[in-house]
């Protein structure tokens, strides 16, 4: 698997996915009727903050974005958000995603990583965060409107990119510098 900075042709690939994980409506708050502009303009980052797409036998799988979790004297603390094409879930796309997502932060100064909405049904991202080193600081009752499940609870996780080795899977990544 090669992750590489995406480049303003990879959106045709990612819009399809990004939007069919929107419509599914169990992970993340974007609207349903999101266009593939608005989407755009908020998943493509630029600097100090990065995109990247993971690419798997010359096809776009999943890609991320990272980058300052708050402006100013918050600028310190990373953020990340994640999305795997459905039709690849399970083959190690999203861990690979977010380890590199954890050692770009390292590598480029920042001190901690902060997920402020992870939807505490979507058992797969928090048991993958919690195996990083994640931990829940808080849930907020009620946030997310489920599709299925009604309103449940985001999570705030929390890992420290100080003290703890990032561990890493047998994929191969390429290391993409920050900005």
């Amino acid at each position: 698997m090669l992750i590489r900075p995406a480049e303003a042709a990879d959106w045709e690939s990612i819009w399809p996915f990004f939007r069919e994980i929107v419509m599914i409506g169990e992970t993340y708050c974007y609207p349903d009727q999101i266009t593939s502009e608005s989407a755009r303009s908020s998943w493509m980052t630029e600097a100090p903050g990065i995109t990247v797409v993971a690419e798997l036998e010359g096809r776009i799988v999943g890609s991320a974005r990272i980058g300052p979790n708050r402006d100013g004297r918050g600028a310190h603390v990373a953020t990340a958000a994640f999305m795997v094409d459905p039709r690849s879930q399970g083959e190690g796309v999203g861990r690979a995603l977010a380890e590199f997502t954890l050692d770009w932060a390292r590598t480029t100064g920042y001190r901690a990583m902060q997920f402020n909405a992870v939807v505490a049904t979507n058992i797969g991202a928090v048991s993958l965060w919690k195996s990083l080193g994640f931990e829940i600081l808080a849930t907020v009752p009620e946030a997310f409107d489920h599709a299925a499940d009604g309103l449940v609870g985001l999570h705030i996780m929390y890992r420290s990119l100080l003290d703890r080795p990032i561990l890493r899977s047998e994929s191969s990544m390429r290391r993409v510098p920050r900005g």
